[in-house]
């Protein structure tokens, strides 16, 4: 490895390199990936002058810690957490100049479950198929960050944004999602449908990258034969055999063989959804 590198000192539960994702290869079987909020990603890149595209960091719920051997510009955006250089402390949502040889230190958030960080110049790793994204299912990209690993930086292609406040939003506990029925609604009964719209689930301590298992009523099915494998996009509510729904995410399989009763409007919420989250579902409005 050339030039310069940050060093993992405490990689934490889930630390992953993330971009955009890798869009366009489903028919290959490769599903998109990404930051599980892009739109905290770009902030991120915004805020210390890199194009929106470039990789970074995404940090699941215990925070982790980064030596940075030349001087760069940080930002961290997504839930509230305490973000320090040294002794010094920062703010989500702003720029913060790490001077070189200083380590970085992100805690673990005090609430939601992720953040993002963006690096002046990217996190520099090989792309594949485009995109420098993890993806967990996969195993495209580079592998979970380790404590010990180094990762390379590119050469810094901007100013830092001038910003002077920030707000970062609460997380929910109740999350609303909107939801659209198919393609394989037929294959539950009418109360299923009515359950399903209609009552409260929570996420599942067991959910990932992947996608979002949920608790709650069971959905009884009318159809009781097997599907042949179908497409599977994000936000798509595929019911297992046991009938709880779970909704699939960044790193979702491109098929699955369990039916779909219905797909997810914006499953962004659900990047911050702790588990005993509650979850309910409406139709899109009229």
């Amino acid at each position: 490895m050339t030039g310069p590198a940050v060093e993992v000192l405490r990689a934490g539960a889930l630390t992953t390199v993330q971009d955009l994702g890798r869009a366009g290869w489903a028919h290959l079987g490769v599903p998109r990936s990404g930051a599980l909020d892009p739109a905290a990603l770009r902030l991120a890149n915004r805020l210390v002058g890199n194009p929106e595209s470039a990789a970074g960091l995404e940090i699941t719920l215990t925070g982790c810690d980064l030596r940075f051997p030349r001087a760069a510009t940080v930002a961290v955006t997504g839930t509230a957490t305490a973000v320090r250089v040294g002794r010094r402390f920062g703010d989500v949502g702003r720029p913060l100049s790490v001077p070189a040889g200083a380590v970085l230190r992100i805690d673990p958030p005090r609430d939601g479950l992720r953040n993002w960080l963006a690096v002046g110049g990217g996190i520099a790793v090989e792309p594949v198929l485009g995109s420098r994204a993890t993806d967990t299912l996969s195993g495209l990209g580079p592998p979970p960050l380790r404590d010990g690993d180094l990762l390379p930086l590119g050469a810094p292609t901007g100013p830092p944004a001038p910003v002077d406040t920030t707000v970062v939003a609460p997380t929910p506990t109740e999350l609303r999602l909107t939801l659209r029925l198919g393609p394989r609604d037929d294959w539950f009964t009418p109360a299923a449908l009515d359950r399903l719209l209609g009552t409260t689930y929570a996420v599942s301590p067991v959910s990932n990258r992947v996608g979002a298992r949920l608790t709650g009523a069971v959905l009884p099915r009318a159809v009781a034969g097997e599907l042949p494998s179908e497409g599977i996009v994000l936000g798509a509510v595929q019911v297992p055999a046991d009938g709880q729904p779970l909704i699939f995410l960044a790193d979702h399989p491109t098929t699955g063989g369990y039916p779909v009763v219905g797909v997810v409007d914006d499953v962004t919420p659900l990047a911050q959804a702790r588990p005993g989250t509650t979850v309910t579902f409406h139709g899109p409005q009229r």
